[in-house]
């Protein structure tokens, strides 16, 4: 029994994880006021990317640094078009996700072909932390996990003093509430709402990574299956908190880790339940949320400068 809720833990924490890194990205491109429905091709890229990094020079954290520089890349582009151009966010964003799907199909075939049996590269192993890991049930299953696991959790309540008690936090939940009122005191608008899109893209070529070389040891074309869309649904019911984030990864986590318990359990029920069963929580959270959202007043809507 203990070994069985130790499994569960440890599983809920990794599945969880890509999630919780990507949200951490975009919790700041929402407060800041640009919804970045990018995410899910920028994770891909960078799934992509971290496995031809990490197969080329051999680390697994050189592969991670490469994937999250292609997610700033991809997501310069989406500031590009949505901050500076004004586009609607939604459609370029959309744009970026069809893009990448087929980017990366066309790259990883040219790199790699079509082989069944793919090169063999560094991936992110587990790693045990001294003494904590020997603590009953909760060792194995909280301190024996992959490094970007620790630094999603360590992420957290950083992201969260920034957010609520630092300068660059401020000017970040100011732009997405009132951004007309921000430049009239002399705040770059533009230029938050630019940087804030950069990072969370940087985070999502990160989760991409993770997803590729953490939960699995190569590439396998569109992987990310909607990672990036769960992501973004993760704010909303975390209610645009980096704590709020936390919690909700940890539950679309669980669900994740409960779809592959019960294809594994011979049930009866059948697999397409299980497979909903993510999903379902998904929206059945969002719609619990949507009454208490916190919001930004200003959000998807482009600064015009009068």
């Amino acid at each position: 029994m203990m070994t069985t809720v130790s499994s569960f833990i440890a599983s809920t924490l990794r599945l969880a994880t890509p999630t919780l890194i990507a949200a951490l990205g975009i919790v700041f491109s929402e407060r800041a006021g640009v919804v970045n429905i990018g995410t899910e091709g920028m994770m891909l890229m960078g799934a992509l990317a971290g496995v031809m990094g990490s197969y080329y020079t051999g680390s697994a954290l050189l592969g991670a640094l490469i994937a999250m520089l292609t997610g700033c890349l991809f997501a310069m582009i989406f500031a590009f078009f949505t901050v500076s151009i004004k586009a609607d966010q939604t459609v370029i964003g959309t744009g970026l996700n069809i893009l990448a799907s087929g980017l990366t199909i066309t790259i990883n075939r040219a790199v790699f072909g079509a082989s069944t049996s793919p090169p063999k590269i560094s991936t992110f192993g587990a790693v045990e932390l001294p003494l904590l890991s020997r603590i009953p049930i909760l060792g194995e299953a909280v301190f024996s996990q992959p490094l970007p696991v620790y630094i999603a959790l360590l992420l957290v309540p950083l992201a969260q003093f920034v957010m609520m008690h630092c300068n660059v936090g401020l000017k970040v939940r100011a732009v997405g509430e009132n951004p007309k009122a921000c430049d009239t005191v002399g705040i770059n608008v533009s230029k938050t709402r630019f940087l804030a899109v950069l990072y969370s893209g940087i985070m999502a070529g990160f989760a991409g990574a993770f997803v590729s070389m953490g939960q699995m040891t190569f590439f396998t074309e569109n992987m990310i299956a909607g990672g990036g869309f769960i992501a973004l649904a993760a704010v909303v019911f975390g209610n645009y908190t980096p704590l709020g984030v936390l919690i909700s990864s940890l539950v679309f986590g669980a669900s994740n880790a409960i779809m592959f318990r019960l294809q594994a359990a011979s049930t009866g029920i059948p697999s397409q339940f299980a497979l909903m069963l993510p999903y379902v929580i998904t929206i059945a959270a969002i719609c619990v949320v949507l009454r208490r959202s916190n919001r930004p007043a200003s959000s998807a809507k482009p600064y015009i400068k009068e």
